[in-house]
């Protein structure tokens, strides 16, 4: 049996497949650390509890962020688009790794010169090594 739709969540306009994007911004740099999907499920719970959950499209399941790496988002303030698209989670990001590559955000790679000749650039040092981090 399916909980009744809040008002609020009846405006998030979910895609065909019963999603939406999700940034996660660290709230006090403003600076973006990632970004992935979230379901129904997964934004009543982030409401509900504060901290971030989000759909794991590649596992088909509720990815609770940081329930391996212990590196949680604590949830300051949701907000959503004008074409209520796309969610915005400020954060307050624990640990200082996003991104399971141990960096502190997913977005570790710039783009440098023009044309054929341009190339990724990887910015940001591996702030943990992963397999510390996931114990592989």
């Amino acid at each position: 049996m399916s909980q009744p739709q809040p008002a609020w969540l009846a405006q998030v306009a979910f895609d065909e497949n019963g999603l939406i994007p999700a940034i996660a911004q660290d709230v006090a740099t403003g600076r973006i650390l990632m970004f992935a999907w979230m379901n129904e499920t997964s934004l009543r719970e982030t409401v509900a509890t504060g901290v971030a959950v989000y759909w794991s499209r590649s596992r088909g399941k509720l990815w609770r962020k940081g329930e391996s790496s212990g590196h949680t988002q604590h949830v300051q303030e949701i907000r959503l688009d004008c074409d209520n698209d796309v969610i915005l989670l400020q954060v307050e990001q624990h640990g200082g790794i996003a991104c399971h590559t141990g960096r502190e955000s997913c977005f570790y790679q710039r783009l440098e010169g023009q044309d054929d000749e341009a190339r990724w650039v990887t910015t940001d040092p591996v702030l943990k090594n992963p397999d510390d981090i996931y114990h592989a």
